[in-house]
């Protein structure tokens, strides 16, 4: 393999999605106003050009129209929600009518539990991996003590094997397996936050239903990163954020996923509110909740129109460039960071997101080895120095996800090179 910067630029002439680069602002440094190497778009997806325009179209109907935006206007307020559905269900693998975008994600997995976390009987463990992001943890604890039930008997955690960094689709299935008959609800992650693993989410889903349990995934890392099929899975509900891949901005409005069995189904308790009601009848005023079909059944209140205009600009970028075209040039230039990293960092940084790269999206996750805790912090803080912008997470691991809309082959190049410096300093 070449190591050559030049070989990196050769591959960016060969982009057919070089062209995206330029529909998005990445950010600069403040002192020399050079572009920096943005590759955090795991964390918090760079800014699309087209989101000032969507969010100027918010503001001058606001001015214009007051109140009747509701329902004139370009893209009238009342039904805004329902024009970012068609893309986000692609993204998904659902139909239309089983997402929606509302409230953040810690919130809509709250709504979920409520209803699609009822223990009962013998059933009443939720299981979860051990080192799941902690917002999530911090819901399923919350959901468990509610019901006044014990975390430590009824919270069931799976974790790598000794040794190992990576979860095992065979142990995760023989626990649900095993611990089917006492399970009421399966939450895990679509793509592991920390390591960067994609899950098999139909063959765990399909152990999950199999033993009877509600099934459910979080998918703020997956969700415009990596295919998923939540409906032919036969998934019962998601949550995501859409500010990571999906470039919605910082805080953007979250989504959630309800599968079309579930659409109809009034016996389901859930928190209501207003914008969930039968939209048929909601400006009825009756104090009776009707819910929507489907999962907008779930919304509560009228949406943050200003918060998802950035969401509409990059899911219009999504349907344009096609999630198959950009997960093609994921597949490649992650492979090229890895193929980089392995032959000019081997024995100084370890790998620790799956090699295969259908086990992966658009990130890496590099242990820096040998390394005490503030020495490998000071060579985090050198990339940053150098132009070079990941993320950290303790004690020693540097997560660098190259994004297909925006990242190049040169960005790639450029951080290995910055990683070589520092570690060689």
């Amino acid at each position: 393999m070449r190591l050559d910067r030049e070989h990196a630029h050769a591959l960016d002439a060969g982009d057919a999605l070089a062209a995206w680069h330029d529909r998005f602002i990445l950010p600069r440094d403040l002192a020399s106003g050079r572009e920096l190497v943005y590759l955090c778009g795991h964390s918090l997806g760079a800014q699309p050009v087209l989101a000032s325009e969507y969010v100027e179209d918010v503001m001058r109907d606001w001015r214009s129209l007051g109140v009747e935006g509701h329902f004139t206007g370009r893209h009238p307020w009342l039904t805004y929600h329902e024009r970012l559905a068609p893309a986000l269900a692609t993204l998904v693998g659902a139909e239309p009518a089983e997402v929606i975008a509302m409230n953040t994600l810690t919130a809509n997995l709250h709504l979920m539990l409520v209803s699609f976390y009822r223990p009962a009987g013998a059933r009443r463990a939720i299981l979860m991996e051990r080192s799941a992001f902690p917002s999530d943890r911090h819901a399923v604890e919350s959901q468990v003590r509610f019901h006044g039930l014990d975390r430590a008997r009824d919270l069931i955690e799976i974790a790598p094997r000794d040794g190992e960094d990576l979860l095992r689709t065979e142990d995760i299935v023989a626990t649900i397996e095993r611990e089917g008959a006492r399970i009421a609800t399966i939450l895990l992650p679509g793509v592991q936050y920390l390591t960067g693993q994609l899950l098999d989410i139909g063959a765990i889903t399909a152990a999950g239903r199999k033993a009877g349990c509600v099934v459910g995934w979080d998918l703020a890392h997956a969700i415009g990163n990596v295919p998923v099929a939540l409906h032919d899975a036969g998934a019962d509900f998601a949550v995501w954020c859409n500010y990571k891949y999906l470039n919605g901005g910082p805080g953007a409005v979250g989504g959630a996923f309800v599968h079309a069995r579930h659409a109809t189904d009034t016996a389901l308790p859930r928190f209501a509110g207003w914008w969930g009601h039968d939209k048929a009848t909601r400006f009825l005023m009756a104090p009776e909740f009707k819910p929507t079909p489907g999962a907008e059944g779930w919304q509560l209140s009228n949406p943050p129109i200003l918060a998802m205009a950035p969401l509409a600009a990059s899911l219009e970028h999504f349907a344009a460039a096609g999630l198959p075209a950009l997960r093609q040039k994921s597949v490649a230039l992650t492979g090229y960071f890895e193929r980089l990293v392995q032959a000019r960092l081997a024995g100084r940084v370890e790998i620790i997101t799956p090699s295969d790269p259908q086990a992966r999206g658009a990130a890496l996750s590099l242990r820096l080895v040998g390394l005490t805790r503030d020495r490998a912090r000071a060579v985090f803080d050198g990339l940053r120095r150098r132009s070079i912008l990941p993320d950290w997470r303790e004690p020693d691991v540097i997560r660098a996800a190259p994004v297909p809309f925006y990242n190049r082959f040169d960005d790639v190049w450029r951080c290995v090179d910055a990683l070589h410096a520092e570690l060689a300093a």
